[in-house]
């Protein structure tokens, strides 16, 4: 892994500015939700064939302009990331893996057929936003300010190819629980109807037409109060992933997560709650774990903890995994003991309470720093 301390220090694009005329009234920082808010100002980008990445800008969050006949509105040429910013009791701002992020966008562009901007343009642009932002970022625990690198296909044609032209931009946005419930055990519906994504499909990149294609079963879901669905695989006999987490299962001394292919998006917490488990002494196995193999677990006693990661939910412990004609319930809607820790473990790094030997932490600023930026506006 790269050092993305050198990348911050490098700050080798040069960034416009235009400041906005005023700023917007912040919202209540215990009632965030979450991407209901957005922050007042955004980074954007272009590329454009032949001519390749320009016209870097910090400019006040505002609507596109679009050409009717854009490649994203046409043929679905639609990527983008998610991560977190923290601001730290010491007023340090933090951001968490955004290299991780940084690599995922660029195999995820690869795939798209996609032109994606240069790895370090990626960090630096999120670390000068989120710098000049950090009035917006919540102190509590739970809450973040989540970052949304995006980029879409732009140029103006009718016809199946890639487009020559794109647009690279960042929005911020203050969260707190990405669940209704809160920090509480979620409700998950296990899918066997529909198919989120199919061997040699786009499973493993965060394009924007895998999420439209949850949606239907998602909705379904919500309204018999699931807040999410596990996704099997196309024989509907393997468990791959829940719409917005990885998911884990813990069986007697064990803990099985489905091993990654391309029909499985790669999560970055995913990675560290694995690394944390390694540590910490637990056997992990990545491998293709069926729905059969989990039964018979449940049957026994045996599988005693599910759970999901992700950027969002971070770590969420499963109380209620629920099928057609059957329902396995977990903890009695507690958190289960290996969730919580990897979750109190996790945001401890995030907000410095703990050392981060992993290099997982990006820093922005701290209490006593300022940069141009900010002295710019």
């Amino acid at each position: 892994m790269k050092n993305d301390r050198t990348l911050q220090i490098k700050n080798k694009y040069e960034i416009q500015i235009t400041k906005a005329d005023s700023l917007k009234e912040l919202p209540d920082f215990n009632k965030l939700g979450f991407g209901q808010f957005f922050s007042d100002y955004m980074f954007v980008a272009e590329f454009e064939q032949g001519k390749g990445w320009y016209d870097f800008k910090i400019k006040p969050y505002a609507p596109f302009q679009m050409d009717p006949a854009a490649s994203v509105l046409h043929y679905g040429q639609a990527l983008f990331e998610g991560l977190k910013a923290f601001k730290r009791p010491n007023g340090e701002v933090v951001i968490f893996r955004p290299e991780f992020n940084a690599l995922r966008f660029k195999q995820g562009a690869e795939r798209l057929c996609m032109v994606p901007p240069p790895e370090d343009l990626f960090v630096q642009a999120i670390h000068e936003l989120v710098n000049l932002e950090n009035r917006w970022i919540p102190k509590d625990k739970g809450s973040a300010l989540y970052i949304r690198p995006t980029l879409i296909g732009t140029e103006g044609f009718l016809g199946v190819r890639p487009s020559r032209k794109y647009l690279f931009f960042v929005i911020l946005s203050p969260v707190g629980a990405y669940y209704s419930s809160g920090f509480k055990p979620v409700k998950i519906w296990v899918e066997e109807e529909f198919v989120r994504a199919a061997p040699g499909g786009l499973g493993q990149t965060k394009a924007a037409a895998n999420y439209v294609a949850s949606l239907k079963a998602a909705e379904l879901a919500k309204i018999n109060g699931y807040s999410q669905v596990l996704w099997l695989d196309v024989t509907h006999k393997y468990v791959e992933e829940v719409g917005t987490m990885n998911v884990f299962f813990v069986v007697g001394n064990k803990i099985l997560t489905p091993l990654l292919d391309d029909t499985i998006l790669p999560g970055g917490v995913r990675s560290c709650a694995i690394q944390l488990l390694k540590d910490w002494g637990y056997e992990v196995v990545e491998k293709k774990v069926s729905l059969a193999e989990l039964q018979d677990a449940y049957d026994k006693g045996l599988l005693t903890e599910a759970f999901g990661t992700g950027t969002a939910a971070v770590i969420t412990s499963i109380g209620d995994l629920s099928f057609t004609n059957k329902k396995w319930l977990f903890n009695e809607n507690e958190y289960g003991p290996i969730a919580k820790r990897l979750y109190e473990e996790i945001t401890a790094i995030q907000s410095g309470t703990k050392v981060d030997k992993y290099n997982w932490i990006h820093l922005v600023s701290n209490s006593n720093s300022t940069t141009s930026i900010g002295l710019g506006l």
